[in-house]
This record gives structure tokens, sequence and C-alpha cells, in this order.
């Protein structure tokens, strides 16, 4: 998990925490290994490692979409960005599951219909199976309280001898995450947009 709260020369994520916090204690309950990388620990180096390590991350921070250069598209770290670029020529023979909870990772542009390359989609070219993302902003507030249900719901419905996450199981998870948001918002502008931008792409 990835954590950037306060990215240098970035704006404040004020909820990133909080989403790492709910991830943390639901994978600890069924004792599913983790990693926690925030602030100063969040560097490019740790980050590249740990996913050659890991079969699944959470990002909670700022990332950049590059519609003219699509592989510079950025998430940013606390040395600088970690460009789509870098990621892809790891050889991420583990990779099961990512969630992209920046603003955006999955938003494409109108000048590349055909060939859209975003954050999400390229998680997946890079070895990802199933990925979590956002078309457009987000409410940090209610992003920490879908996160909470998703990771439940998909921890729950786990049916593995060896507790893991499963990404098959990740579309699932959300659409019980984006449903509770819905039943339990208001019909209010702001409330519909707490859960319609999160997608699934992959198995």
């Amino acid at each position: 998990m990835v954590s950037q709260r306060n990215t240098p020369s970035m704006g404040e994520i004020p909820f990133a925490r909080d989403e790492v916090k709910e991830i943390t204690k639901e994978l600890g309950v069924r004792r599913i290994p983790s990693c926690t990388l925030d602030d100063g620990n969040a560097m490019v180096d740790h980050v590249l490692k740990s996913m050659e390590k890991f079969s699944c991350i959470h990002l909670a921070c700022h990332i950049s979409q590059h519609a003219d250069a699509l592989l510079k598209s950025s998430i940013h770290l606390h040395d600088g960005p970690l460009e789509l670029s870098e990621i892809m020529k790891k050889n991420l023979r583990n990779a099961e599951f990512a969630f992209l909870s920046p603003s955006q990772t999955s938003m494409g542009d109108t000048k590349i219909p055909e060939e859209v390359v975003h954050l999400a989609s390229g998680m997946l070219a890079a070895g990802y199976r199933s990925v979590v993302g956002t078309m457009w902003s987000i409410s940090d507030e209610h992003g920490s309280d879908l996160v909470k249900i998703f990771y439940k719901s998909l921890l729950d419905n786990t049916t593995d001898e060896v507790p893991r996450i499963d990404g098959r199981r990740a579309a699932r998870a959300l659409h019980d995450a984006t449903k509770h948001l819905r039943d339990n918002a208001s019909n209010s502008p702001h409330s519909f947009l707490a859960w319609v931008p999160y997608i699934h792409m992959g198995i």
C-alpha cells in the first residue's frame, strides 16, 4: 500500500492514511502479509521493489496523466514521479490486483479514442490481471468509505484455504461497495459523484 498524504509540491490528500488504515485492519484480521509505504518511505525504488514482491498494490496518492506522452503518466511519490513506462519495464510475475485510488486513473482522451492508454490500462499491460480505477475526481471522504467496504467484501468472499486477495472477485466487490454508497447517500449531485467514477478493468 502506498499512502502519500503530503507529497512535496502537491496538494494534501487528507484521507489517504484513513484508506490505508482500513485496508491494513482488514488484512490483519485475516493475517494476510502487507507492506505500507507512506510519506518519506514512499520513494520510487521502494515502490518498484515492493511491486515485484507483492501480488497486489493499493495507491492513495497523486497521479498525472499525459495524453500527448501516455507512457509518462505518473504516480507522484516522495522523491518524484514513477512513470508508467518504468512500471511496464518490470517483470511483475506475481502481479494480481491493483487499486488506483487517485483521481482520473482510467480517464482517456478524445484525441485517441481507439488506442487509449491511461494508468489503469497501463497496469494491465504491466501484468496486473485486475484493476480498479477512477474516471474523474473523487471525494476523499467517500473514497475511504468505499475502500473499506470494497476490501471487506473482497476478503469476506474469498474461499481459498490460504487467505489472500483474489483479483477475480474485484468486480463483484466494487459493485457491492458502490451499491452501499448509492443506497446510503442522498440524491444530491455531490453524493452521485461519490460512487459513479469507479470502474473495474480486467478479469
